[in-house]
């Protein structure tokens, strides 16, 4: 298993993620301890658990070339977001190799690396600095992410009196303003009213036209007939088609 991660001047189609055979495995228990006394009892006996594969992913092997939108569709617990937690780096595959050249904006599960304690404040320049951005940068940015999030007279509040709509909004606010060479969404063009979602795909189109290579996971077929080059169709765990939009979308709504 390698990750490799590299921030360098790409050429013009020269891939920016090279996945190759890629599997992700997670050991499940066959039989669950029903209370918290009953595994305590199961460890003193010495008796082992019984425990059983389960391939979330298995070897996936896919190219995403520079400026391309590239989407990933498939039914949930198809692996979609496994691939892209493996891509953003959150998460290790067991086997293959990964290979990113560019800096990432992940926006999946927006504002689960958040503090809820801390303020909207706090937040912008914790999870900016983990994006990568200096403290600088950050205050260069911050009204810009203030403003785009719409959340000025909350911004000074801890994220614990948010809504979800809110920390969901501030996380796009923040990982789209940091300038990214790829883009990683997982199913967030369903953030706030529908008034801030045209926001945020107005958001995505400009950084398309700017030539930042994208992955999108979604289930709207509308969105990856609009916004992609390319699709991948992922059926547990293994490719089951990829290729233009229109023939992969017409093939996944198939009865």
């Amino acid at each position: 298993m390698k990750i490799k991660r590299q921030q360098r001047y790409l050429k013009v189609n020269e891939p920016t993620i090279k996945i190759h055979g890629v599997s992700v495995r997670y050991r499940l228990a066959k039989e669950k301890p029903k209370t918290l006394q009953e595994y305590l009892i199961h460890r003193l006996k010495g008796r082992k658990m019984d425990y059983e594969d389960f391939w979330a992913l298995k070897d996936i092997t896919v190219e995403v070339r520079r400026g391309e939108t590239v989407g990933v569709t498939g039914h949930n617990g198809a692996g979609k977001s496994t691939l892209l937690k493996v891509i953003a780096g959150v998460l290790k595959p067991t086997e293959g190799s990964v290979s990113v050249n560019g800096k990432i904006a992940p926006l999946i599960e927006l504002g689960a690396g958040f503090d809820m304690e801390l303020t909207g404040q706090e937040n912008i320049y914790l999870n900016a600095s983990i994006l990568g951005l200096s403290r600088k940068e950050i205050e260069m940015k911050f009204q810009n992410i203030v403003d785009f999030s719409e959340l000025h007279e909350f911004i000074y509040s801890p994220l614990k009196s948010y809504s979800s709509g809110m920390v969901a909004r501030l996380g796009f606010s923040i990982a789209t303003a940091v300038d990214p060479e790829i883009l990683i969404i997982d199913e967030i063009l369903a953030v706030g009213d529908e008034r801030f979602m045209e926001k945020c795909n107005e958001r995505i189109l400009e950084f398309r036209e700017k030539g930042v290579t994208m992955l999108l996971v979604s289930h709207n077929m509308a969105d990856i007939k609009r916004l992609c080059n390319r699709v991948v169709w992922i059926d547990h765990g293994m490719i089951r088609m990829h290729g233009d939009p229109e023939s992969v979308v017409s093939e996944y709504q198939k009865p």
